[in-house]
């Protein structure tokens, strides 16, 4: 497990991202109260996971693994433990250091863009638009088991807010066209 003052280290792309969360607004809010997201992001994760318990056979040993996923132009970053028996997804802010094995960075639009299959994460990994460090072996593992799925994750992000699905995936799709990728 690696701790959050090893990723922001000097290593490829992150001068790139630490210029991006320079120029974001997020810069100066203050701390958000998350715990206002945790019943949305656990209601999210526990949606895919009954939805998709394939992904997690997929994901074979990487499902006890910690993915800390990183919107760099957000004012928090995510803690994703895909644990098929009790999934977790939850928001910090910034000032928490969390123990992960994998972190994986990008502009929001960038992210989104990856997990709606609008873009190819190698091509995003090798133009510096996202840095991933850790465990490779465990963000190919996310990475195939995501790729193998019928629809994208923002297709069931969407679903999970039932009858709200239609605006919060017209939601996504805007960002996907508006929001710059850095």
């Amino acid at each position: 497990m690696i701790n959050s003052d090893s990723s922001t280290s000097n290593s490829p792309g992150n001068s790139r991202l630490t210029e991006a969360r320079e120029k974001s607004l997020s810069r100066f809010l203050p701390p958000l109260p998350l715990f206002t997201l945790a019943p949305l992001l656990n209601h999210i994760v526990n949606f895919i996971t009954k939805k998709h318990p394939e992904l997690f056979t997929r994901l074979g040993d990487s499902a006890q693994k910690t993915f800390l996923i990183d919107p760099t132009n957000l004012p928090f970053y995510l803690i994703l433990q895909p644990n098929p028996n009790k999934p977790i997804l939850k928001a910090y802010n910034r000032n928490k250091k969390t123990p992960h094995d994998v972190y994986i960075a990008g502009s929001f639009a960038t992210l989104l863009k990856m997990i709606d299959s609008q873009s190819d994460s190698d091509a995003l990994f090798f133009n510096r638009e996202i840095v991933v460090i850790g465990d490779s072996e465990a963000m190919v593992a996310l990475r195939n088991a995501l790729d193998d799925m019928d629809e994208t994750l923002v297709d069931d992000v969407a679903e999970a807010f039932g009858p709200l699905s239609f605006p919060v995936r017209k939601f996504f799709d805007v960002v996907n066209k508006v929001a710059k990728p850095t």
